[in-house]
């Protein structure tokens, strides 16, 4: 007879696995943790990140997608970095790397791809958003990309207790987070930042992560307003087509802060599905 499953986690377990998630390449924690910087070398880092065949391939097929409308075809992450710009192409890099990363097939009932399809889109989203407030597009894609990954975290470390937080969720027609709380007593956010502080991710990623369930919280930043707005724009166009989550409720001040009429709107709709499109062919090919 096998044991019930204690389903209740702390941080402190949480931060005690996280050594055997798998890690990404070194370069790319080298990107992460320069996001704030402006003094890298860039010809050294190129130089690095094309060693990694897979990950070079990856990020040259997301440069010459669509997306960046290049008129030329790059064929080197130097000539990326020309034509894009530093920041674009280390946000394509870490995106590349990041979405292949983890295990997949893990827990019973997490659809991974789903997963991956609903960041994706928030990335898409955040970054058009970002553009028409101008905002830094880049931090807006990265974080958009990265701001649910404690929830692979629980997934990946403890996917007995996720799948007890899914069955709870199926059980009670609720949200995700409220089935995390519920059945673990920490969340992905929890996990989330447990992860940003193991990876060196920037502060500027760290806030947006924390925040974006909350952008009303004092300190949250402009950021998590952002991924916020995008993470519920995206549940309701049901791009990811996980079908199994609830559209959040959006906060108003969040909402009013980013100051957008109804056309700038139709707008950010369009060009997120377009966008989310091309992403996702290349990140889950």
């Amino acid at each position: 007879m096998t044991t019930p499953l204690n389903t209740a986690l702390t941080v402190d377990d949480i931060v005690a696995q996280l050594s055997d998630l798998p890690s990404l390449p070194a370069v790319v924690m080298e990107l992460l943790n320069s996001i704030d910087q402006d003094d890298v070398d860039i010809s050294v880092l190129a130089k690095k990140v094309s060693h990694d065949q897979a990950l070079t391939a990856k990020t040259l097929r997301l440069a010459n997608s669509s997306l960046y409308g290049l008129q030329v075809k790059v064929t080197t992450i130097q000539q990326a970095i020309t034509y894009l710009g530093f920041q674009t192409t280390r946000n394509l890099i870490t995106a590349a790397a990041v979405t292949g990363c983890f295990p997949e097939g893990l827990c019973a009932g997490f659809d991974d791809k789903a997963f991956w399809r609903h960041s994706i889109a928030t990335a898409a989203c955040a970054k058009v958003l970002a553009r028409q407030i101008r905002f830094n597009q880049d931090y807006a894609f990265t974080a958009g990309l990265l701001h649910d990954i404690g929830r692979l975290v629980l997934v990946t470390s403890f996917p007995r207790h996720f799948a007890a937080v899914l069955a709870h969720r199926a059980q009670h027609d609720c949200a995700t987070l409220e089935a995390e709380r519920a059945v673990l007593g920490v969340d992905h956010i929890d996990a989330g930042l447990a992860l940003a502080e193991h990876w060196n991710f920037s502060d500027t990623m760290r806030l947006a992560i924390a925040g974006h369930h909350d952008p009303e919280a004092p300190g949250a930043g402009f950021l998590a307003a952002i991924i916020h707005v995008a993470d519920a724009v995206v549940y309701a166009l049901d791009l990811a087509q996980g079908g199994d989550d609830l559209v959040p409720s959006v906060s108003g001040v969040a909402w009013s802060a980013l100051g957008l009429d109804e056309d700038a709107y139709l707008q950010l709709f369009r060009e997120t599905e377009l966008q989310y499109q091309e992403i996702t062919a290349v990140l889950l090919a």
